[in-house]
């Protein structure tokens, strides 16, 4: 049997080699027919604890590691998370470059 693979948000990493990731999903009212959103927060091992709040993660099934613990995160995700993390302090300190408070009395008092 394949196992199954989720999609959630980091909402605690404060475990070690451990998140708490929420699933989101919509499902129909079988009688209104309106769609309803049901959460449900899994634990899930992050062996190198790259996770942090708020990340977009995928978990899959894996067996168990303890009495709550039965997932695990995936490395792909885990890559493309901490590489946008990398990447965007840099892309902060690139636009603020040119707008420095030094700069603009300097192009005043020069024009």
């Amino acid at each position: 049997m394949p196992r199954r693979v989720m999609t959630g948000k980091v909402v605690s990493d404060k475990m070690d080699k451990t998140v708490t990731v929420l699933v989101e999903r919509r499902l129909m009212h079988p009688v209104y027919k309106k769609f309803i959103r049901q959460s449900k927060r899994f634990l899930a091992h992050d062996e190198d604890n790259l996770c942090r709040i708020n990340d977009r993660v995928s978990i899959i099934e894996a067996p168990p590691r303890s009495r709550r613990k039965r997932w695990e995160v995936l490395a792909d995700t885990l890559q493309s998370a901490t590489r946008a993390r990398d990447d965007a302090p840099a892309a902060a300190s690139d636009a603020g470059a040119g707008a420095t408070p030094d700069a603009a009395p300097d192009a005043a008092t020069s024009a």
